[in-house]
């Protein structure tokens, strides 16, 4: 069991049935009353963020999660399917516990899936991933004297903004964590 008190960031715990990671947490002792935490956590199965408030003796059962290294295969109706990488076990994931990470998926990217009692409930993406563009709407002539930028769709279906010096074909860094255009990839 872990008392309130000992919630730090990246912290994982049951509570009411669900499982939760903590985002940012802050232990507050007023002037007048009892001190209290308050915390930031993210729900592992929906992805949804709230902020809660624990008196410090308050205490949770800990989630104790199983990372592996898998690789994206493919798309299957609604769901995706990824392989471990050690013993080539094919795992379906939802959509809900993919979230934003679908994204940024393409053929053979190896990433980490976590686990929680042999289920799937997250997918961790590397920083960076580089995707080819495969449609941008025509550059105008004469915008390359600004900082102009256009949207552009990726080998994943994902839309981005780029600068105008890149073309449909090109190879991009993008970052995970943001979404946005980092570089060209020369290849």
């Amino acid at each position: 069991m872990i008392p309130a008190n000992d919630l730090r960031t990246g912290v994982t715990f049951e509570m009411d049935g669900g499982i939760y990671v903590v985002i940012s947490f802050q232990h507050i002792k007023p002037g007048k009353g009892s001190p209290f935490v308050r915390v930031k956590i993210k729900n592992l199965d929906t992805g949804n963020i709230a902020e809660k408030t624990f008196r410090p003796e308050e205490k949770f059962k800990k989630a104790f999660l199983e990372r592996k290294k898998m690789q994206y295969l493919y798309r299957e109706g609604e769901s995706y399917v990824f392989m471990d990488l050690e013993t080539y076990d094919q795992v379906l994931i939802s959509p809900d516990n993919v979230g934003d990470a679908a994204n940024f998926l393409k053929d053979n990217l190896e990433l980490t899936i976590v686990f929680y009692k042999d289920r799937p409930v997250s997918v961790d993406l590397p920083t960076f991933v580089e995707l080819k563009i495969t449609h941008a709407e025509p550059s105008v002539k004469g915008d390359t004297a600004t900082t102009a930028m256009r949207q552009v769709v990726l080998e994943s279906g994902y839309k981005l903004n780029v600068p105008l010096f890149v073309n449909e074909g090109d190879l991009i860094k993008v970052d995970t964590r943001t979404g946005e255009y980092l570089e060209r990839v020369n290849k």
